[in-house]
């Protein structure tokens, strides 16, 4: 009996020494990010993206309305990510915030595993997985429990799969199609896939002989219309393209919100030191690329430096547009074959010990948004005096959403547009004061809620007819007085 369970002992040892380095990739990412769960859930978006997504499932209907603030009840708003809401939503009625947590990290582990294989199909193994955690540590900082991260997969499948046809010489395959179909139904982002289907449409047509560049042109835009069609096939139609433009037209707004805002090189920090070092490492390689390849690695750069969201699209998606190019140059061997797989037995045995882990980790810690974001005590507060109308500081807005108080505004900027934004924030923080004030009477507000640190704060505890209701280190409520 004792050689039995020794001979199985070894027989699952010697299944888990056979887990390929790109397998490994996505196990420790998936560990690192469950141990560290606190981290994906710290923006106050993902209280009202669970709250939208439970809306969806108790209406079996999707929002075509605002139905969550009074500064903009019932103007039409597109939930472009309505899917991945409903994800998260069926995942925190499952496992509570834990579920949320394991839906953000199986995906992003999916990510860089993906990103590590196919990297592997054409440089060493190390090299690879190399790559792979330098990537991970750029995009660090945009890994969060909300849309955006649940289409990494996809946005990572989708590039490699027009790279790859743009290198044979042919048009992608309809099998492609369905990805950013679900991409658009996911989150809005879906509009950047359809910008890669010109970018590596022009890198086809580049390399292609003269004779043959007109048909391949014509297939390329074949697949481009149908991709465009395919981005449509979303219970909002040709709305999800109109509602993912709005973000973009925000102007101003957009370097008022962190993730919007160009990257700042006044403190030395991972992505200026990635920048450096590819920059260093291509004088001294003398790295070539085609004018087309040029094209794409210029414009992922000016989109990483434009906006600080961007910089895990340049991290994945640099180097798959350098891959090619520079295997070959430096003659660099792969770690595996294009089809190598990890063998069923060997993925049975590492997804029942990862499930296993998970749920021991679940049982055992509990995991919540931060205080930060989730005044409950002041919120409390506020509901005892039964406000009609309540001016909240922006980090609460999708917590008095989860709450069921009708918000001020809250991360919906698309919904808001860019004047009401600016307007709203040149009030809390007094660059207006006029502006402030005239928001409490021309919205009759009667219950603000604000962090401590709001400068609109010190004046409401000297304005007549104000009152401090409540306060800790989160939040400070004040209500008006009975005149």
């Amino acid at each position: 009996m004792n050689t039995n369970i020794a001979a199985a002992s070894n027989e699952k040892s010697s299944i888990l020494w056979q887990v390929p380095a790109w397998l490994w990739v996505g196990i420790g990412i998936y560990a690192l990010l469950l141990s560290n769960g606190g981290m994906l859930l710290n923006d106050s978006d993902t209280y009202w993206q669970i709250a939208v997504g439970q809306w969806i499932l108790d209406h079996h209907a999707l929002p075509r309305v605002d139905i969550y603030s009074f500064t903009r009840a019932g103007e039409p708003w597109t939930s472009s990510s309505w899917l991945a809401q409903v994800l998260y939503a069926v995942s925190y009625n499952l496992a509570g915030w834990t579920g949320p947590v394991v839906v953000a990290a199986v995906c992003i582990a999916a990510t860089f595993a993906l990103f590590a294989h196919i990297l592997g199909r054409r440089v060493p193994a190390a090299y690879a997985v190399a790559v792979a955690i330098a990537a991970l540590v750029l995009s660090m900082g945009h890994f969060l429990a909300r849309p955006h991260v649940l289409v990494l997969p996809i946005m990572l499948a989708w590039a490699h799969g027009l790279m790859s046809a743009s290198e044979r010489g042919e048009a992608p395959s309809p099998w492609l199609l369905p990805l950013i179909a679900f991409w658009a139904n996911l989150h809005g982002g879906f509009v950047f896939g359809l910008v890669l289907v010109g970018a590596f449409a022009l890198d086809a047509l580049w390399n292609a002989e003269r004779a043959r560049q007109k048909p391949l042109a014509l297939r390329w835009a074949a697949f481009g219309f149908s991709a465009l069609v395919a981005c449509c096939a979303t219970p909002y139609g040709w709305g999800s393209i109109l509602a993912a433009r709005k973000i973009l037209d925000l102007g101003e707004l957009l370097h008022l919100i962190y993730e919007w805002m160009p990257a700042d090189f006044s403190k030395f920090g991972a992505f200026e030191m990635a920048i450096l070092t590819l920059i260093a490492g291509a004088l001294y390689g003398g790295v070539k690329l085609s004018p087309t390849r040029i094209a794409l690695v210029l414009g992922l750069l000016h989109m990483a430096l434009s906006h600080v969201r961007n910089v895990e699209i340049f991290a994945l998606l640099l180097p798959i547009v350098v891959l090619a190019p520079v295997a070959s140059q430096f003659a660099l061997r792969p770690a595996w074959a294009a089809r190598t797989g990890a063998p069923a037995r060997m993925m049975a045995a590492v997804m029942v010990l990862l499930g296993g882990w998970t749920w021991l980790l679940a049982a055992n810690t509990t995991l919540a948004p931060p205080e930060s974001q989730s005044p409950s005590a002041a919120v409390d507060a506020l509901k005892a005096h039964n406000p009609k109308r309540v001016l909240n500081d922006l980090p609460f807005g999708g917590y008095l959403i989860w709450r069921q108080i009708p918000v001020f505004i809250d991360g919906r900027a698309e919904l808001y547009g860019e004047a009401f934004d600016i307007a709203y924030y040149r009030a809390m923080q007094l660059k207006d004061v006029k502006q402030f004030l005239d928001i409490l009477k021309n919205w009759e507000i009667d219950a603000v809620l604000l962090t401590p640190h709001t400068p609109a704060v010190g004046l409401l505890d000297n304005l007549a007819g104000w009152r401090r209701a409540y306060a800790d280190e989160n939040a400070v409520l004040h209500v008006r007085t009975a005149n």
